[in-house]
């Protein structure tokens, strides 16, 4: 049997047959129930970013890991504004080890968790040696990063590179404003800088506005040729679908689900 090689001309069509890729990262997952399994329960393959140790995360969580959901650590952080983090929260008054330990402990409390993205963090992402302490910690297991970007001067990404560790950025947030209207707009900016570069990511959360326009809009993306992919498919696409991580290489997360009154706050 003769081995042909894939002709240039048929590679070049495959690598341009990839379309426009959207992924989209809900935040704020684990307090919302009824909004969270509306979610859950759509078809498209959506990244939900827990936050830790909240009242439906553990449920909310195993729920979407049988539904084919990408699942994420909504790591708490210090922002510029002193609001309140809740438990799990990362601040800068914070040693290496509390800090590594307050992290660790969060990405345990988040079943099948597979990436992790910073919930506020204004603060605590533009502080080099924080975020070296964090990525220090991430770089141990099978993890991505995704820098929110809650202000311009983070350092997060840069420093989750400079550790190897697979990184993206948001591209658009989707719903800091809660109508209708607001919502599409950002929408067909994420789809825009899709189309123009090839892939973007968007950030939304589980208020009801954004839910309903989700349940409508996404199942038409297929006929406006857009992909919808979790934050891993993105990434792929971005490296030529190669791996994350080799086999062996991180060490497994270890599942501890505590509750709020863990005293891990």
């Amino acid at each position: 049997m003769l081995a042909s090689a894939t002709p240039p001309a048929l590679a070049r069509d495959t690598e341009r047959a990839v379309p426009p890729t959207i992924a989209i990262i809900i935040d704020d997952m684990g307090h919302n129930l009824e909004e969270g399994r509306r979610l859950v329960a759509m078809d498209q393959p959506l990244t939900l970013a827990f936050l830790p140790y909240r009242p439906f995360t553990k449920q909310l969580a195993s729920l979407a890991h049988q539904q084919h959901k990408e699942i994420m650590l909504h790591a708490p952080m210090a922002n510029t504004r002193n609001i309140g983090l809740g438990p799990g929260g990362l601040t800068p008054d914070m040693d290496e080890q509390t800090l590594a330990v307050t992290l660790r402990r969060a990405l345990q409390s988040i079943p099948y968790v597979s990436g992790v993205n910073n919930h506020m963090g204004s603060l605590l992402t533009q502080q080099l040696t924080a975020m070296d302490w964090v990525m220090k910690e991430l770089y141990k297991y099978p993890v991505f990063f995704v820098d929110s970007r809650t202000i311009a001067s983070s350092v997060a990404a840069d420093v989750a590179r400079a550790y190897r560790i697979p990184t993206l950025s948001r591209d658009v947030f989707l719903d800091h404003e809660q109508t209708e209207a607001f919502v599409d707009r950002q929408f067909k900016l994420l789809i825009r800088r899709a189309r123009e570069n090839g892939t973007a990511i968007g950030i939304g959360h589980p208020h009801k506005v954004t839910v309903d326009y989700l349940e409508k809009h996404l199942p038409e993306l297929d006929a406006q040729g857009i992909a919808i992919a979790t934050v891993s498919g993105v990434w792929a696409i971005r490296n030529d679908n190669r791996e994350m991580f080799a086999e062996g290489e991180k060490q497994a997360i270890r599942p501890a689900y505590a509750h709020t009154d863990s005293g891990v706050n």
